[in-house]
């Protein structure tokens, strides 16, 4: 798939903006439904009219899990995924021609804490706590979906990007000194580079062999303490083994200050891309140095604006 017409769904933030300015680049006719009157669509609008005749849908609709996982903002990271999931399958039933691949968002984070072995799409082990729980009904909501579209649940990683994502935190962390190890710092980091997302995403659309589950994640994961030796390397200009950690206390101290949960640096994620590996996606950046020095030549020097939910 070339080109043609990709519906968009909850794309303002920072992955969402970087992969509209991709697929229009290349020459794809986007339309968006979101919240705000710029879109196509919004949320209270009949999207049936604005799905009909697409070739794909991409669904990255969600409140930001950057947050204190109060009762307020866990109900809202909650309906944010599934309510508009639902919307969107109960729309495509009403498309008399609906488009050939549903890509809907997930999170590699649905896998258990795993030090021992990679998570991958066949015998990953589901994990427990309120972020897999979401995660699951988030999946359910896509796959029993009364449309029978091509479904693809994105079972991303840490994405890796400029001008914002969980990158930027960590950059002003090694640039104030606190570029050590996190908790105790063999926790392992999956993750993945934005133009990889996009290309992933394209491979899928392309291949009508892929449905179901699909890790986005490098096939190199890190310890946390390499991932953090890195971003001071290529951000900080600071020798290897210079940085102040940061031990457990400290991010869940930091966490209450911030208004953010220690799980997202403190869980061991290792996400194995099983699917992508076999149906043949070549990484453009499978190393984290080649991903870090890329993203380093578009960033600004001093502090970074951090977006919290």
């Amino acid at each position: 798939m070339n080109s043609g017409v990709i519906v968009m769904a909850g794309a303002s933030g920072f992955m969402g903006r970087r992969l509209q300015e991709a697929f229009r680049r290349d020459g794809f006719e986007v339309r968006t439904i979101g919240r705000g009157a710029q879109n196509d669509a919004q949320w209270d609008d009949d999207l049936a009219p604005v799905l009909d005749g697409a070739d794909a849908l991409l669904n990255l609709a969600g409140r930001s899990v950057s947050c204190r996982y109060t009762k307020k903002t866990a109900d809202e990271i909650f309906s944010s995924r599934t309510e508009t999931t639902r919307s969107l399958g109960e729309a495509l039933a009403r498309c008399p021609n609906p488009p050939i691949v549903w890509l809907n968002a997930s999170t590699g984070t649905i896998y258990r804490d795993a030090r021992d072995r990679p998570q991958d799409e066949a015998d990953g082990e589901l994990g427990t706590g309120f972020s897999v729980s979401v995660a699951r009904a988030w999946e359910c909501e896509l796959f029993d979906a009364p449309t029978s579209v091509r479904k693809v649940a994105l079972r991303t990683s840490i994405v890796l990007g400029a001008d914002g994502g969980a990158l930027s935190p960590l950059i002003n962390l090694a640039r104030v000194g606190f570029s050590g190890p996190q908790g105790d710092g063999d926790q392992v980091f999956s993750w993945i580079h934005l133009d990889d997302v996009y290309g992933a995403v394209r491979h899928i659309m392309a291949d009508d062999r892929i449905a179901g589950p699909v890790n986005l994640a490098s096939p190199h994961p890190v310890r946390n303490r390499t991932l953090t030796a890195a971003v001071r390397r290529h951000f900080a200009g600071r020798l290897p083994d210079r940085g102040v950690p940061l031990p457990r206390w400290s991010l869940e101290f930091g966490g209450r200050v911030i208004r953010t949960e220690p799980e997202l640096v403190l869980k061991s994620r290792w996400v194995e891309p099983g699917v992508l590996t076999a149906t043949g996606y070549g990484f453009a950046f499978p190393g984290l140095d080649e991903a870090l020095a890329d993203i380093a030549k578009e960033t600004p020097r001093g502090l970074l604006r951090v977006q919290l939910g």
